[in-house]
This record gives C-alpha cells, sequence and structure tokens, in this order.
C-alpha cells in the first residue's frame, strides 16, 4: 500500500493525460465533420496521431537520458498542449495533421516517463499488484475521455482550450513529486524483424488489432454521426467499445491459458468478423443496438493484442522479451498509422457500413494466416502467462518483467 500511494502522483498525472489525449481524436473526428474535412482528411488527422506516436515511443528513452524523468515529462506535456491550443490558431486539414503528430509524441513520451519510474521502483513481489492498478488508472481514464466528448461542443475553441487545460494539470503531480527520481534506462534495441522470425501470426495479429482499434477510436465518431447519434450518444458508442474490451480481457485470457492460443486468436476474428457484419449490415437499428454492437466489438477485437502478444513470446528466451514486446509495439504503431486514413477514405467512397467491411476483411485474412500457420508449426510444449498488455510505449515490456515466466 505505501509503495502504490507512493505512485499516486504517477497514477494521477496518467489519468490527467488520458483526459486530455484520450478526447482529442474524437472531438477532432466531430469538428472535422463540422468544419468541412472530407471523410479522408479526418481519417489522416487520426493516422497522424500514431505516426506521433511512433516517433515518441523512439525518441522518449533518449529525451530521459539527457533531461531525467521529470524535465522529460514535462517537454512531451507541453508537446501536447501546443498541439491541443494550435487547433484554433490554424484552421486546416493539414496543419491539424501536424499538430496531432504533437499529441501522439505526447502520449509515448509521456507513458515512456511514467513506465520507466515504474519499473525502477517495482520488484517482482509488487509488480502484478502495481501493474493491475496501473491497467485500472489507465482504463478509466480512456473511459472517462470517451465521455469527456458528450459535454465538448465540437468546432469550438473553448472544447480544446479545456483538454489543453488538463493536459497542462498533468504536469503538476508528477514534476511536484518528492519522490527520487530513478535511473534512466536504456532504451530497448528495435528489431521488428525480431517478432516475424519468432512469429508471423502474432505479427499478424497485432496489424489485425491495430486496425481494429485505431479505425474505430479514430473514425468511429464520423460513423456515429452518420447513422445518427447525438454527440452525446457517439460518447456512449465510444465507450462501450473500451468498456466491452476491458471486460473481456480475464475470461480470453483465461481460454488462451487453456487451449492453444491460435484457436483462440482465431475464434476470436470470427466473433469480429460476425460482429462487423452485423453492424455493416444491419439498417434501422435503434441507438441501444447500436451500443450493444460497439461493446460486442469491443469483446471480439480488443483482446487479440495481447493474444498475439503472448503466443510470440511462447516462443521467446527471456533475454529476448523486452525486444520482443517493443517489436510488437512497432508493427502495431505501423497498422495504427495506416488504418484510420484508408478506413475514412473508404467511408467516403462507399458509406458508414465500409468500415466495419474493411475491419471484417482484415480478420478473415488473420484467420487464413492463421489455419495455415497452424500447419506449418506445432505449439509449444511450455508457455508463458496470458498477459493484458497495453500499447503505451517501447519500455511496457520491461514492466511487465517476469509476469509472463510460468
Amino acid at each position: 500500500m505505501r509503495l502504490l500511494i507512493s505512485f499516486a502522483a504517477l497514477f494521477l498525472s496518467v489519468l490527467l493525460l488520458q483526459l486530455s489525449t484520450g478526447g482529442v481524436g474524437p472531438l477532432d473526428a466531430l469538428s472535422g465533420l463540422v468544419l468541412g474535412f472530407s471523410r479522408a482528411e479526418i481519417g489522416m488527422l487520426g493516422s497522424a496521431h500514431f505516426l506521433g506516436f511512433f516517433i515518441g515511443c523512439w525518441w522518449a528513452p533518449r529525451v530521459m537520458g539527457s533531461v531525467g524523468h521529470s524535465r522529460a515529462f514535462a517537454a512531451f506535456t507541453a508537446s501536447g498542449a501546443i498541439g491541443l491550443l494550435a487547433h484554433y490558431l490554424w484552421i486546416d486539414a493539414y496543419a491539424w495533421a501536424l499538430f496531432r503528430v504533437a499529441s501522439g509524441f505526447c502520449v509515448a513520451g509521456a507513458y515512456t516517463v511514467v513506465e520507466a519510474w515504474l519499473q525502477a521502483k517495482v520488484t517482482n513481489e509488487t509488480r502484478g499488484r502495481t501493474m493491475g492498478v496501473y491497467r485500472v488508472v489507465d482504463m478509466t481514464g480512456s473511459l472517462a475521455a470517451q465521455m469527456v466528448i458528450s459535454v465538448l461542443e465540437p468546432a469550438s475553441y473553448v472544447s480544446y482550450n479545456l483538454l489543453a487545460l488538463l493536459c497542462c494539470a498533468a504536469l503538476l503531480p508528477l514534476t511536484l513529486s518528492r519522490t527520487t527520481q530513478p535511473d534512466t534506462p536504456d532504451a530497448p534495441r528495435l528489431h521488428p524483424m525480431l517478432a516475424i522470425g519468432l512469429s508471423p501470426l502474432a505479427v499478424a495479429g497485432v496489424v489485425v488489432a491495430a486496425l481494429s482499434s485505431a479505425a474505430f477510436r479514430m473514425v468511429g465518431p464520423v460513423y456515429g454521426q452518420e447513422v445518427g447519434l447525438a454527440t452525446s450518444q457517439i460518447a456512449w458508442f465510444l465507450a462501450a467499445f473500451v468498456l466491452g474490451g476491458a471486460l473481456a480481457q480475464y475470461p480470453v485470457g483465461w481460454l488462451a491459458d487453456r487451449f492453444d492460443r491460435r484457436w483462440v486468436l482465431i475464434g476470436m476474428s470470427l466473433a469480429a468478423v460476425g460482429s462487423c457484419l452485423a453492424t455493416a449490415l444491419m439498417t434501422g437499428v435503434s441507438t441501444t443496438g447500436i451500443m450493444l454492437n460497439a461493446g460486442i466489438f469491443g469483446v471480439t477485437t480488443f483482446p487479440i493484442y495481447s493474444i498475439s502478444a503472448a503466443h510470440a513470446h511462447d516462443f521467446a528466451e527471456s533475454d529476448q522479451r523486452v525486444e520482443l514486446s517493443a517489436a510488437l509495439m512497432f508493427w502495431f504503431a505501423v497498422g495504427a498509422i495506416a488504418a484510420p486514413y484508408s478506413a475514412s477514405y473508404l467511408m467516403e467512397w462507399f458509406g458508414p457500413p465500409a468500415l466495419f467491411a474493411m475491419i471484417a476483411a482484415g480478420h478473415v485474412v488473420l484467420v487464413i494466416f492463421g489455419l495455415t500457420r497452424m500447419r506449418a508449426r506445432t505449439t509449444p510444449k511450455e508457455r508463458t502467462a496470458y498477459v493484458w498488455s497495453p500499447r503505451t510505449s517501447f519500455l511496457i515490456g520491461r514492466l511487465l518483467g517476469k509476469s509472463r515466466e510460468r
């Protein structure tokens, strides 16, 4: 308990940061519609966010090594606040994409600092409980961020200013903390081909997980408005996806630890295809039905990253785990950069159902590839533990430590 209390400042900073940066994506999508941006331009904003996220993941450890944890956190958070405030200085889709690179950079950099700090302070005995609280705080912030959209007016300077204030407020707990800053960790080497060499199926699963999550969270508000949801209902629509994914982690983890993970991955992808097709083909569905579909979509797609990561770690040695986690994050970022723009472009040409048709197509490919890989390789006799893997920074593998070891 004393350890968790000592992390209170870190967790409060994470919560405030999530409220700010988690809200800007849906707000940008709704604001873009009001301001007359094309669907493709709105998708470009989401892709720009993940481009900044990738840059931040790669660069953050080097910044910490130069200036320390607190100063690095302040620099990353300031970049996010600048990106938010700049929106109404220059109303242009391409300028906003540049500002969204700053917000993605802020998210990755700030999470890298927080996770490096946690890693330096926890022990093997306290790691599991600390990670549990950390996940709860992160997920609570993510849910609350979706709900913030219900009270923010799209295309309003006041709305962006409020998110910027929350971003600035995230500076206070961590930078004013009296806890001694830890030593700066070495950055994990980024070897994307390591993941492909260990498990091509895991890489495919991670890319499809990015396709599902990034496309829905960044372009979902456009879909919601085009099927007739009010702004407050769009907030619940996005929150249902996050909540469904969170609730699915433990039962899916139980299945993944007791059965062949490839079959679990294939089963979840088949369920995701069904969820997507039900959403894309159903017309005239009530608001309750739309919310229910979003929740089921979260249940079927959210855990796929963690299943894929667990499958990849089954083939890794202990000294490869940190670099493998970073490599999987790299492939997630690649999929997430491409997904929002592709989804919005298809929606512009074929209408709202194209969002879920694209995601369903990705899962069909994953199912076929999974069945192919099952014929090419047997499952390992000894498997790692299933871990709910956050997609936060390249250092998350180090923070998880030996939690995958049986």
